[in-house]
């Protein structure tokens, strides 16, 4: 794949699944998200692609062929040949893949749909098409980090208080997005060893990455992708 494609390596010797997130190189601000998507395609060889929207909640469909499915965060199939797509400004996007059944899932997770549970619904959804959350290997690809991940006290009321950072010099505290997923993932039997965190900041990075905190708005987006060939 391209160099403004970044691949998982925890999906690298599973047959026949192909993941990655893109580079802002890969998905220019100004050009439509459908133009992107015909890129993918010819990128990675699959010609069906399902898109899902982003509503910041936890809801999760299982689809069966390509089209775009505005009202959710989440997608889950066993179909191979059928590539899951989802965007990202900032927030998480969680890659799935259980390589016994051939299920396959993939969310956008930011914070309201990380404390509503959006990867566990992901998790139980792949799970209702035979999967098992024992075998599955997951990928959390670049999001907001710590250290740029400022909130109200309200919000962080909502997380766990071992994923919430203060500092003396911060004003007001912190989430740790990344560490939330791994533990959630944990929770849900994900072993460590099958999941990969990846270590890019969105916000601090943003040559590289869209950044709606950093960039006052953008309408520019990092796409994940996951897929089985048939």
């Amino acid at each position: 794949m391209t160099d403004a494609i970044l691949t998982p390596t925890v999906f690298a010797d599973l047959d026949g699944i192909v993941a990655g997130f893109t580079t802002r190189d890969f998905s220019p601000a100004d050009e439509p998200r459908e133009a992107t998507r015909q890129r993918l395609r010819d990128e990675t060889g699959f010609q069906d692609v399902a898109s899902v929207g982003q509503v910041h909640r936890a809801d999760v469909v299982a689809v069966t062929s390509g089209g775009h499915t505005p009202e959710h965060d989440g997608l889950v199939t066993d179909r191979a040949g059928l590539l899951l797509t989802t965007v990202a400004a900032d927030c998480a996007l969680v890659l799935l893949a259980d390589p016994s059944s051939g299920v396959i899932g993939a969310c956008h997770s930011g914070w309201r749909g990380t404390v509503a549970g959006i990867v566990a619904e992901t998790v139980a959804q792949m799970e209702a098409l035979g999967a098992d959350a024992r075998g599955l290997y997951a990928y959390v690809a670049p999001c907001i980090s710590a250290e740029r991940f400022e909130v109200g006290e309200e919000v962080a009321a909502q997380f766990s208080p071992e994923v919430v950072v203060r500092q003396k010099d911060w004003p007001r505290p912190h989430v740790d997005l990344k560490a939330e997923l791994s533990r959630q993932l944990r929770a849900l039997g994900v072993a460590e060893a099958q999941t990969e965190i990846a270590s890019g900041c969105t916000m601090g990075e943003t040559d590289r990455f869209y950044s709606y905190r950093a960039e006052g708005g953008t309408p520019g987006r990092t796409l994940g992708f996951i897929g089985r060939r048939a």
